[in-house]
């Protein structure tokens, strides 16, 4: 079975590969109008936002079609040459599959993602995703072009360490997919299932904290499959999703669907990008 299971990722077609981050974006999109987490303000206009956050993913296709074919460049030549823990150490397959959900979400998702709140020439490219005062799951798809090279460069790095072949590549970034709609999508589960997941994997009210408008919080919950990676390193909160608000407290709510704006922030020198002010009350 699991034999089975690596060799659809070994020859999932381009197609197929669509699928797997289509599918998941769809299922949650239609979810938020069951059982939505919060019933935003009247300027939220569900296709209308998601149409925007959809127009960022656009301005990355080209930056993530010439990344993708490096980092499948990368994970093929290390196969070849045998490089990384995978071909230095004996493990069995599904230790692989294991290993490389759990590590790739610290080198992929855990790393950068750190690194772009505590750096601030990175932080400019990552504003843009926080600036979004209307989560759902569409903001997932919600990054400046230059965020993706600084993710897939630490991914990168990821399958240099690993050994990670080309199957488990492409198991790994529809994995991630999958939580990132599920992490970002505006759905309220029950408080005793949100909280029993986000003991092994992040949860959607656990990732909410992350996108409040001001620190400590903001700097919070990095992690975007596997909660542990916050609770070893001391970044991980939970309290009320009620008194959470999204955004950035230093840009203006107005500008967060204004596209031309977000993409040229970070290299406009005029516009002040400074991390939040840090809220006594969270």
């Amino acid at each position: 079975m699991l034999e089975r299971f690596i060799d659809f990722w070994n020859n999932i077609s381009t197609l197929q590969r669509l699928y797997t981050v289509l599918a998941p974006l769809l299922f949650f999109w239609l979810l938020e109008y069951l059982i939505p987490l919060f019933h935003f303000d009247r300027r939220y206009k569900k296709i209308r936002h998601t149409g925007i956050n959809l127009v960022f993913l656009g301005t990355s296709f080209v930056v993530n079609i010439v990344l993708g074919l490096a980092t499948v460049a990368v994970s093929s030549w290390v196969t070849r040459s045998e490089i990384g823990l995978f071909h230095w150490v004996t493990l069995p397959l599904w230790a692989q599959v294991l290993l490389t959900l759990f590590v790739m979400d610290l080198f992929a998702q855990y790393i950068p993602h750190y690194l772009m709140h505590k750096v601030k020439p990175l932080w400019r490219f990552h504003v843009v995703h926080h600036s979004d005062t209307h989560v759902d799951v569409s903001t997932g798809t919600r990054h400046h072009p230059g965020e993706w090279i600084i993710r897939e460069s630490f991914t990168i790095l990821g399958i240099l360490v690993m050994g990670i072949p080309v199957g488990l590549y492409f198991m790994h970034r529809s994995f991630q997919a999958l939580f990132t709609y599920f992490n970002h999508a505006n759905i309220q589960l029950p408080k005793w299932l949100d909280r029993t997941i986000g003991l092994v994997f992040v949860s959607p009210d656990m990732h909410k904290f992350h996108h409040h408008y001001k620190r400590p919080w903001t700097d919070m919950n990095f992690a975007n499959s596997f909660s542990v990676w916050d609770r070893l390193f001391g970044t991980l909160v939970y309290d009320d999703t009620q008194k959470i608000r999204y955004g950035i407290d230093t840009l203006k709510d107005e500008l967060d669907e204004n596209v031309a704006f977000q993409l040229k922030l970070p290299f406009d020198t005029r516009i002040a990008v400074t991390q939040p002010e840090t809220e006594e009350n969270t």
